[in-house]
């Protein structure tokens, strides 16, 4: 679903956080919020209320959900401390022990553990031998997939691999933010730690989300001083390695896809197209994600 965000401020100089959205589906972000909300986990940010006490307001083709506006940093520009990873450990643990009722579950995707990406990555295998980009950007990243070419291949056939036991397995699901990489962890000016981004919850395995505790996504959270802080905080859990080994490659096999498809075959800017470039050499830089895949699947 396309959404747009603005900062909206009033006369009475009050600052609020605007999410569009097109069409009118159900929006399970709104209703996941507020059971977490009424389950007294603090670290979210509670949209406000219509005057019909409605999270969300539907207006023609779109609906309008409005937030609190809060100023500060993401967890890619601002390190957290050791009492933030405490924070957000238990958190995180709090979020995958709630009970989702029937009603919401039926809303929120589960995890399948398909092959959509696996296969949109082979299916663009020839163009690696063939492909012929006339955009300087394009071929630059063209070149630096023929060199790694051996790698993406162990990424996308171990990734099927694992997919395979584990869709077998039938491991227990939760409650999952599906993206909790640095990006959706905002910290404001008194330190608060707030979990953003509910859009794309997911029923699916704890380690979903634990994947990018010590994952490394945009080269940061891949140190083991934090990761010990987190699990200190998410307190006594076992992780199942295989299915965090199996998260770790198939959230890079997906980059890879959505990276190429966006590079190749759209139309974008060449500002976007030198942000898309760096993002995917720096997932095989040293300490990102490639290397910690690759690690996670040995232990």
């Amino acid at each position: 679903m396309d959404a747009s965000v603005y900062k909206a401020e009033t006369h009475e100089q009050r600052s609020y956080f605007v999410k569009l959205k097109r069409d009118h589906h159900d929006d399970i972000s709104t209703a996941i919020i507020e059971l977490l909300h009424d389950a007294k986990i603090q670290h979210v940010i509670m949209p406000i209320k219509t005057i019909r006490g409605q999270l969300a307001q539907h207006t023609d083709n779109f609906t309008f959900i409005v937030y609190p506006f809060i100023e500060g940093q993401d967890g890619f520009s601002r390190s957290l401390t050791d009492d933030q990873w405490l924070i957000l450990g238990k958190t995180l643990r709090q979020i995958h022990e709630i009970d989702v009722p029937l009603s919401i579950q039926h809303h929120i995707r589960r995890e399948t553990y398909s092959s959509k990406w696996r296969e949109f990555v082979r299916s663009f295998y020839p163009y690696l031998e063939t492909g012929a980009p006339s955009d300087e950007t394009a071929i630059k990243l063209l070149d630096f997939m023929k060199k790694n070419k051996k790698i993406i291949h162990r990424l996308v056939d171990r990734a099927e691999q694992l997919a395979h036991k584990l869709y077998n397995a039938s491991p227990k699901i939760v409650l999952c933010h599906s993206d909790i990489h640095g990006g959706n962890v905002l910290i404001d000016k008194s330190n608060n730690l707030y979990i953003v981004d509910w859009d794309a919850p997911i029923m699916a395995p704890k380690e979903r989300d634990l994947m990018f505790i010590g994952g490394g996504v945009g080269n940061v959270w891949n140190k083991p001083s934090e990761e010990n802080l987190f699990y200190k905080g998410y307190e006594n859990t076992e992780i199942n390695r295989i299915i965090l080994a199996y998260y770790r490659h198939e959230r890079i096999v997906e980059d890879i896809a959505i990276y190429c498809q966006s590079l190749f075959f759209t139309t974008v800017n060449n500002e976007d197209k030198q942000e898309i470039y760096r993002h995917f050499i720096d997932m095989f830089a040293p300490r990102g994600v490639v290397d910690i895949a690759f690690e996670t699947n040995k232990g």
